[in-house]
């Protein structure tokens, strides 16, 4: 019996190859460390300040190391029995006083300006409300008055039980996506346009979540009873995927975000028929995908 579904997954696979050349951009990479391949302005500028303190952090390191490693060896009592005594020394105080000073306005200089741009939020060309439920997101185009469920694909909502059966990869296959996807791919996903600013809003229905794209550069709890937004350019084209990173209970590890980023004629497309699959209001969308409409 196990036969069958086997069956299905292959075929699935040979039907679904146009769909599996999907262009995956922000995924983990096994064996793999270190930060994803920014696809934002504000993921690089992120990953530069890591790189920047991390020079920092790794040149005092050394510098202490040496310094130690030299007062070993010079000053140990076998080559020094007789130490000085003396209680200060005003050159190094004033040297060890005003170096770190400098270092930490270099830092708060380049911070700063960082932090400011996450937190000032730019007019959205694109404004989604986000919302955590337990174990799964929701998404409303609030513009166009529509709105999705976003489930993992193996999910028990989508007929699964979190195993990656050869069920559960037949769904995959079909949906465009590879084993390697599991526990990443949803069965719907938010799809947005390259290069136009989105704004998304935030919040939690039953407990604490968190909405997080590594590869843009966003994290944002959602908390429920408050809104809190994030914003995001992504620059290149293809899927994105994030974790809920706020332990919300047992099938936390089972709430995957998954974002399509396509070009602006595929989002026209996209939307054309989410205002009409979701039940959305055809009179916001632009004025060439109302003509589509219309024939």
């Amino acid at each position: 019996m196990r036969l069958f579904p086997r069956f299905m997954a292959v075929m699935a696979t040979l039907l679904a190859l146009p769909a599996a050349a999907q262009d995956i951009v922000g995924a983990p990479a096994s064996g793999k460390t270190g930060f994803q391949t920014a696809g934002t302005e504000l993921a690089r500028d992120l990953q530069w300040l890591d790189g920047a303190i991390n020079v920092i952090i790794i040149a005092i390191t050394i510098l202490v190391v040496v310094l130690l490693a030299y007062v070993i060896v010079r000053y140990n009592r076998r080559v020094n029995p007789t130490p000085a005594k003396f209680t200060h020394h005003t050159p190094v105080e004033i040297v060890w006083t005003i170096v770190p000073i400098l270092i930490l306005v270099f830092i708060g200089a380049n911070s700063l300006p960082i932090l400011f741009k996450q937190q000032e939020f730019p007019e959205g060309d694109i404004n989604i409300k986000v919302t955590g439920y337990q174990w799964y997101w929701g998404y409303e185009y609030t513009d166009h008055e529509f709105g999705f469920d976003s489930y993992m694909i193996g999910a028990p909502a989508t007929g699964g039980d979190n195993r990656l059966t050869p069920e559960v990869e037949a769904q995959l296959v079909e949906a465009g996506y590879s084993r390697d996807e599991f526990l990443l791919a949803t069965d719907t996903a938010v799809v947005v346009p390259v290069g136009k600013t989105v704004v998304m809003t935030v919040t939690g229905a039953d407990v604490i979540h968190s909405w997080t794209i590594p590869a843009f550069g966003v994290k944002q709890d959602a908390v429920p009873g408050r809104l809190a937004q994030l914003w995001f350019a992504a620059e290149k084209e293809g899927i994105y995927f994030g974790q809920c990173s706020e332990l919300c209970g047992q099938a936390h590890a089972y709430m995957p975000i998954a974002v399509k980023v396509v070009s602006e004629a595929e989002y026209l497309e996209w939307l054309k028929g989410a205002v009409e699959e979701y039940a959305g209001d055809p009179s916001t969308l632009p004025g060439n995908v109302k003509v589509a409409l219309a024939d």
